[in-house]
C-alpha cells in the first residue's frame, strides 16, 4: 500500500482526491491522508511510529507556511520521503524553486488525475 499526505489549503481537495481515487483506496493500493496547512503537516509527519508514509503531495501556494517551506523542512528532517509540488501552470519561479530545494515530482493544475495516479502507482513498484 502506497500511504500519501495530500497537504492543501483549500478543503474542498479531500473529497476531490478520495472521489478520484476511490478504486485504489478501496483496493488497498493507495492510503490518503490529509493535511490543510504545512505546520499540521510537519506535526503529523513526527508523530508517525512507524514512519510509513511513502509521497508528501503539497500545493506551494497556501497561506502560512507554504509549500517551498514545507519542501525544505521535509527534505531535512525525512529525507526519505518523496515529495510532489503541485503547481499552477506557467508559475515558472516556483517551479525552479521547488527543483533547486529537492522536489521529486511535480503536478500542475488543474491535476490531471490519470497522470497522478500513473506517477503515484510507480512508486509502488
Amino acid at each position: 500500500m502506497i500511504k500519501i499526505l495530500v497537504v492543501d489549503d483549500e478543503q474542498d481537495v479531500e473529497m476531490l482526491f478520495t472521489q478520484r481515487f476511490r478504486k485504489e483506496i478501496r483496493s488497498e493500493e493507495v492510503a490518503i491522508n490529509f493535511a490543510f496547512n504545512g505546520e499540521d503537516a510537519i506535526s503529523y509527519l513526527r508523530k508517525l511510529d512507524p514512519f510509513d508514509v511513502v509521497l508528501v503531495l503539497s500545493d506551494i501556494n497556501m497561506p502560512g507556511m507554504t509549500g517551498l517551506e514545507l519542501l525544505r523542512i521535509i527534505k531535512k528532517d525525512f529525507p526519505t520521503l518523496k515529495v510532489m509540488m503541485v503547481t499552477a501552470y506557467g508559475d515558472d519561479n516556483n517551479f525552479k524553486s521547488a527543483r533547486d530545494f529537492g522536489a521529486d515530482d511535480f503536478v500542475t493544475k488543474p491535476v490531471n488525475f490519470t497522470i497522478l495516479k500513473e506517477k503515484i502507482l510507480k512508486l509502488g513498484n
